[in-house]
């Protein structure tokens, strides 16, 4: 007979263990999608439902369709981003967390390019410890993880990576849970390149300062992440037009932009690929901003990818079917044509 014991040990660790540290990551100040920050931005879509209620501007009869009702909110592409939402925590414990480790050694720390620089032009007499250093520290810490973040994003959408992307695009509703409708891929891509970034830039700040200095927090959250996820974060995944204006577009990134980077609309295609900050749009030329009026927006990657992506397997092996059936289709073209220099166009 099999040792149940045994079964029980690893059912807990591997399943029971993963998806009770999801549901509790929705109690936790360090990911943007959690009770609080959810309260917060739902506190500014109340706030917005009233003054438009009250000028004539929203055909909603009730707050509950303002954010979508049960058409969106309980739409089977919403429940199957609660249903993933949960299963990453598997994947994170089976596939991430393995990976990462395996690829960890190899990537250089902050104390190696203090090292680098110690080596190259000597040591540096220590700055000490103050709120205003700390304070740049995490403002440096934001732009270059959002700017990280802006080019991995940008990477996803290219020709050999959009299968695994468009397990977020999929999506045919926008509910802030499906902010974590990510294929594991791209977050360990995400994840690798954030380590090497982070750590080039602490290691740079600090051998500046001559020691170590801490980002500034406020609950145990890095200041300037805790202000935008307060500020409407969770909206930019929902069905709240909210937008900045095409002024304070052109830096931060509003819930309508990010809106429009879902239209399956071909004007919208390849824009607004920032996360915080629109200032990357604007700077490599992919910025779209919005007028306070709504545009008509259908969300998602196009009916039939849609239906590809409509299950949890789906979500997790398409990608690679996808990829690999590509490389096939390459290859045999290639191979039937004289000329091979050219890459056939996605």
């Amino acid at each position: 007979m099999p040792d149940l014991s045994h079964l029980h040990r690893h059912f807990t660790e591997w399943v029971i263990n993963p998806i009770t540290h999801q549901v509790a990551g929705l109690f936790d100040l360090s990911g943007r999608v959690g009770v609080v920050f959810l309260l917060c931005s739902y506190a500014i879509a109340y706030a917005l439902f009233r003054f438009r209620r009250q000028r004539g501007l929203t055909q909603a009869a009730s707050f509950w369709q303002f954010i979508g009702g049960s058409r969106v909110n309980l739409h089977r592409s919403a429940l199957l981003d609660y249903r993933y939402y949960l299963v990453r925590g598997i994947l994170n414990v089976a596939l991430l967390v393995p990976i990462v480790g395996l690829v960890d050694p190899y990537i250089l720390r902050s104390g190696d390019y203090i090292a680098f620089f110690t080596n190259l032009w000597g040591a540096r007499p220590q700055v000490g410890t103050n709120l205003g250093l700390s304070l740049l520290y995490g403002l440096g810490v934001f732009l270059v993880s959002d700017f990280k973040n802006y080019w991995v994003h940008r990477a996803f959408h290219s020709r050999w990576l959009w299968a695994f992307h468009k397990v977020h695009h999929s999506a045919a509703v926008l509910t802030p849970i499906t902010a974590s409708r990510v294929h594991f891929v791209e977050k360990l891509a995400a994840q690798l390149a954030g380590a090497f970034a982070l750590g080039a830039y602490a290691g740079a700040f600090w051998y500046l300062c001559g020691g170590e200095i801490s980002a500034y927090t406020l609950f145990g959250v890095t200041y300037m992440i805790l202000l935008f996820n307060v500020l409407a974060t969770n909206l930019r995944h929902s069905h709240v037009w909210l937008s900045f204006g095409p002024v304070v577009e052109h830096v931060l990134n509003s819930p309508a932009q990010h809106q429009i980077h879902h239209s399956d609309a071909p004007r919208h295609f390849n824009k607004n690929f920032g996360i915080n900050l629109s200032l990357w749009d604007w700077m490599f030329g992919t910025l779209y901003v919005t007028q306070r009026a709504p545009e008509p927006i259908q969300f998602g990657a196009g009916e039939q990818d849609d239906e590809k992506y409509s299950s949890l397997w789906s979500l997790i092996v398409r990608p690679f079917v996808e990829t690999v059936w590509k490389i096939r289709m390459i290859r045999r073209v290639q191979g039937a044509s004289p000329i091979t220099s050219k890459t056939p166009s996605s």
